[in-house]
């Protein structure tokens, strides 16, 4: 029984990363249909940011939860005014743009932290479950997934906010010609997507360490997730952590980790062939 504990709280565990490493990209991918080859970036620079805060003698929970989403939201506003307003509706050009601004922020962190890892003390410590011992902080990547998916799942769909701004993606001209200013909405809802992503960063940072090409190891995680999981936002991104998650996780204890990655891009590509609408595609049936 005690295995077994820990074996629930370690695919929870798995599971919840790939929500947070998701839910940013799902927003800016997902619903504005734009390729940000740089949300890997976005969880670094919340990352850099939480470790400087918490350098800077600031709490560590005020660091990862206020701060890294605070700093990657604004950065997200002044990339989308700058570059990404001139670009809606051009997906290709949209990759290239944000390929060419992940090499930049990587290149500007390098320069002004070095390229060598830092470390933030991960809290809490570690609990006994009989003779196992796992981290504490598990918990808290699993408290803030949940918070991240609610949080999106009432704004979107319970509150006037996401109506106008489901309505402005959709269709922006009518939109414009109710009153509603939709370079404002898209700022915005870049802005918070660039924020959910920052928040991940300073949530995962205690346990992934923090480097400026950090952004690497989880850009390719994300759009698996997001492609897979389909046009539904909160359903979909977590109906495909849940399979990921648990796939990676049961192939690793019986593999190895990169035998675990091997088989979620296998059974991705085998989902995507299957319903080419990803996840959200078997869920409208379901419904139906």
């Amino acid at each position: 029984m005690d295995y077994l504990a820990v074996v629930a709280i370690e695919l929870s565990t798995a599971i919840a990363t790939l929500v947070l490493i998701a839910a940013g990209l799902a927003i800016i991918f997902g619903m504005m249909r734009v390729i940000n080859v740089a949300h890997g970036e976005f969880m670094m620079l919340g990352a850099y940011a939480t470790l400087m805060a918490y350098t800077a003698g600031l709490n560590l929970w005020i660091s990862v939860f206020i701060v890294a989403p605070l700093v990657a939201g604004i950065w997200g506003a002044i990339v989308e005014f700058l570059l990404i307003r001139r670009l809606y509706g051009r997906v290709a050009d949209t990759l290239l743009a944000t390929w060419g601004l992940s090499l930049f922020m990587i290149g500007a962190v390098t320069s002004i932290f070095g390229n060598t890892s830092k470390g933030i003390p991960t809290p809490l410590g570690a609990v006994n479950i009989g003779q196992y011992s796992i981290s504490a902080y598990s918990l808290v990547l699993v408290l803030s997934a949940v918070a991240v998916l609610m949080a999106t799942w009432l704004v979107l769909n319970k509150s006037r906010l996401g109506t106008v701004v489901r309505a402005t993606i959709q269709n922006p001209d009518m939109a414009e010609a109710l009153g509603v200013d939709h370079r404002k909405v898209y700022s915005r809802t870049f802005a918070t997507g660039a924020a959910v992503a920052g928040l991940a960063g300073g949530v995962l940072a205690p346990i992934s360490g923090v480097v400026p090409t950090m952004g690497a190891a989880f850009i390719a995680k994300a759009f698996i997730t997001v492609i897979s999981g389909g046009a539904a936002i909160v359903a979909g991104t977590l109906s495909a952590s849940v399979v990921f998650g648990g796939i990676s996780q049961a192939v690793t204890f019986v593999s190895g980790a990169v035998w675990g990655e091997a088989m979620v891009l296998f059974v991705a590509v085998v989902i995507l062939r299957v319903m080419p609408g990803g996840f959200s595609e078997f869920l409208k049936g379901k419904r139906s």
